[in-house]
């Protein structure tokens, strides 16, 4: 299905994407116990981005929800000493800087700078981040 596929982004678009990171809470921080990985979506002004969110030895990681591989779901892949398992195929990435350590990826996965603060957990997000890496999937709506 493609319909819930953004529309990509022009060079245009893209080159004139604001690269400044604005903090947006994600969830609140026992939302992802540790070892674990859990998919959020992120609401910005320039639209919503899917995440894997993951926290390992404590420390909160946030990614692109896709390996890069076939476009997996990372949120359904689980965590290692070394990184990120993909479930559909193993490939596996390193949560800090999001390059790929086992194939078949080869490709790294995006990465974005989190914080904590009062409980909650932030993600720094631009708006170029939200044109190239929009969700695949759009969060499906409030039930009623």
């Amino acid at each position: 299905m493609t319909e819930n596929r953004p529309v990509a982004a022009t060079d245009e678009e893209l080159a004139a994407a604001s690269t400044e990171c604005a903090f947006v809470r994600i969830c609140r921080a026992g939302q992802v116990p540790n070892g674990y990985v859990r998919r959020f979506y992120a609401e910005t002004e320039h639209g919503q981005l899917e995440l894997a969110l993951a926290r390992l030895d404590g420390k909160a990681y946030a990614t692109s929800n896709y390996c890069t591989h076939l476009d997996c779901l990372l949120s359904s892949g689980k965590l290692q000493d070394d990184g990120i398992r993909c479930s559909c195929h193993n490939s596996v990435f390193e949560l800090e800087t999001g390059q790929p350590i086992q194939p078949p990826a080869t490709e790294p996965i995006r990465t974005y700078p989190v914080r904590e603060e009062d409980g909650q957990v932030l993600v720094g997000i631009s708006e170029r981040d939200v044109l190239e890496g929009g969700p695949r999937r759009r969060r499906p709506p409030a039930a009623d």
